[in-house]
């Protein structure tokens, strides 16, 4: 992928806020130590979490309901 793009994120994600939601949370992570999902050298951590989410290798986990 030479460029990562929205749309590109948006078939794996439902939406736009979930996507920034997602992006977010795994920045952080990255932030915190963790590996790269993707190979993607010189890229900032968004470019990379933006990267990951479009190969699939990020996903939303549902968590079941507090009731």
């Amino acid at each position: 992928m030479a460029r990562i793009t929205i749309e590109d994120c948006l078939n794996r994600v439902p939406n736009r806020f979930k996507l920034v939601h997602m992006v977010a949370k795994r920045v952080r992570q990255i932030r915190e130590g963790s590996e790269y999902l993707v190979s993607s050298p010189k890229n900032e951590d968004i470019v990379v979490a933006l990267r990951e989410i479009a190969a699939a290798k990020v996903f939303i986990k549902k968590e079941p309901d507090k009731e």
